[in-house]
């Protein structure tokens, strides 16, 4: 069983709810300020990824926030 399915539907539409924050606060440069269990859930769910030891949208994860604004 993968990691994504463990998440249940309820905290991923919280999770994308809280998505666009997450990416909003990368972009200052605070990922610090993100819950860690807000960061393993979305590193599970493969919308933000570990690049290079900083924290970063994943295509997928982009296109959520983006759909949010539709």
């Amino acid at each position: 069983m993968n990691q994504v399915s463990l998440i249940p539907p309820a905290r991923r539409d919280e999770l994308r709810a809280e998505l666009p924050l997450v990416a909003e606060l990368l972009q200052k440069r605070r990922a610090n300020e993100i819950d860690d269990l807000v960061i393993d859930d979305l590193v599970a769910l493969v919308w933000l990824e570990w690049a290079g030891g900083s924290l970063q949208l994943t295509t997928t994860g982009k296109n959520i926030c983006r759909q949010q604004f539709e």
